[in-house]
C-alpha cells in the first residue's frame, strides 16, 4: 500500500477547539491525539472530532510514553501545535516595553520536548508574531536545527490565505525528510460580505450560535444605532456619546464600538469578539455585535462547525478567538502533505 493511499498520522498539541485539526483533516491527515487542558475547549474539540483521543492534561505533566501508547500504529508524520504565549501578544504588550511575564510562555519548551522525544517526520507551529524575538524560541529553533529539522520561520498574514481576516501570525515548519518551505499565500481574497452576508438574522435563525447576541443598555444601543453603517467607528459619534475613557488622547483602541466593513477583511477576531467594547465587532449593517457563528465564519470555520452553547458568552468568545483559522491551517497542512507524498511515495 502506498503512502499516498493512507491518511498520515498527526498530533495536535494545545488543540483548543480544533481549528488546526480541521485544516489538517481537510488536507489528508488523521489526528490521532489532541492535548488540551481547558475543559470547554476539549469539549468543543470532541464535538467535532469524536475519533481523536483527547488527553485533557497539562502538557507539562504528560509522559511521552502515554502518547506513544496511543499512537502504536506506524510513524508520526506531523506534530503540530499552537503553544499559548499570551505574554507576547500585541494587546498584552500595549504600553509595555518588555514582554509580559506569563508562565505560559515556557510552553514552547514543551513543544520542543515532544518533538525531541516523538521524532515526527515533519513539524508545524503557529503563534503570535512577538514570539519570534523571544530568547527561548530562538534557542528552540537552534535545537531543532541540531535535530535535523531545518526549521523555517516567518510572520505571515492569514488574509493572504483565503481567511477573511487581518491577522498576523508566526509560522514555523520543518522536516527530517528534506527542505520544507512555508506555504505561500493563495492570492484568494475573502471578505466579511462573502462569509456572513447570507446568514439569517439572529431573530430568524434556527442556528443556536447565530441566536446568541449581547444585550446592551439603552445608552449603548443608542451609540450603536448612531454608528454609521459599513465601517463607522466611535470617532463618527457626537461628543456627548464618547465614553470618558475615550475622551483622552491616545487612550484606548480606536476600533472599539466600530462596525465591520462588508467588502474588506475583518479586524482580528480575538477572545473579546462578542463584545463591542473590545474592538471593531459590530455587524456592518444590523445594530448589534456579531454572533458566535459570524465570528467563527470570519475565523474560516465551516458553517456546520460545533461549539458548546452551554458555556458563558465570554468562554465561547475565547474558544473562537483563540483558534487557528482552519483555512490557514489547511493551506500549510496541504503543503506538508505534498512534501510527505513527494518523499515517501
Amino acid at each position: 500500500m502506498s503512502h499516498k493511499a493512507i491518511k498520515y498520522n498527526s498530533i495536535d498539541l494545545f488543540s483548543g477547539v480544533g481549528g488546526l485539526t480541521a485544516g489538517m483533516h481537510n488536507a489528508g491527515f488523521k489526528t490521532k491525539i489532541a492535548i488540551e487542558l481547558e475543559e470547554d475547549a476539549a469539549k468543543g474539540y470532541k464535538m467535532n472530532f469524536p475519533d481523536t483521543e483527547v488527553i485533557p492534561k497539562d502538557i507539562r505533566e504528560i509522559d511521552v510514553k502515554e502518547i506513544k501508547d496511543h499512537l502504536r500504529d506506524g510513524p508520526l508524520y506531523l506534530l503540530a501545535g499552537c503553544p499559548p504565549c499570551q505574554g507576547f501578544s500585541r494587546v498584552r504588550k500595549l504600553n509595555r516595553k518588555a514582554n509580559v511575564r506569563d508562565k505560559r510562555n515556557s510552553l514552547v519548551e514543551e513543544y520542543f520536548r515532544m518533538v525531541k522525544e516523538l521524532k515526527p517526520l515533519t513539524i508545524m507551529m503557529e503563534n503570535v508574531p512577538g514570539l519570534k524575538d523571544y530568547y527561548l524560541f530562538k534557542e528552540i529553533v537552534k535545537k531543532l536545527e541540531d535535530l535535523g529539522y531545518n526549521p523555517k520561520v516567518d510572520i505571515v498574514n492569514v488574509k493572504d490565505y483565503g481567511v477573511p481576516q487581518n491577522r498576523k501570525r508566526l509560522i514555523m515548519v520543518g522536516s527530517l525528510l528534506g527542505n520544507l518551505e512555508i506555504a505561500p499565500g493563495t492570492g484568494e481574497k475573502r471578505t466579511v460580505r462573502s462569509e456572513i452576508e447570507h446568514l439569517s438574522t439572529p431573530e430568524e435563525s434556527d442556528d443556536p450560535l447565530q441566536q446568541i447576541v449581547a444585550n446592551h443598555t439603552e445608552r449603548i444601543m443608542e451609540r450603536i444605532r448612531l454608528t454609521p453603517k459599513d465601517g463607522g467607528s466611535r470617532k463618527d459619534l457626537p461628543d456627548e456619546y464618547l465614553l470618558d475613557c475615550h475622551s483622552k488622547k491616545n487612550i484606548g483602541f480606536n476600533d472599539v464600538y466600530g462596525r465591520l466593513r462588508w467588502d474588506d477583511y475583518s479586524t482580528t477576531i480575538t477572545g473579546g469578539c462578542l463584545n463591542p467594547s473590545k474592538g471593531r465587532f459590530l455587524h456592518p449593517e444590523q445594530d448589534r455585535v456579531i454572533t458566535p457563528r459570524e465570528a467563527a465564519l470570519l475565523q474560516s470555520f465551516p458553517e456546520d462547525y460545533k461549539f458548546p452553547t452551554d458555556i458563558s458568552k465570554g468562554s465561547l468568545a475565547l474558544l473562537i478567538g483563540n483558534a487557528l483559522p482552519p483555512r490557514f491551517s489547511y493551506v500549510q497542512s496541504k503543503n506538508i502533505k505534498e512534501h510527505l507524498d513527494q518523499h515517501l511515495g
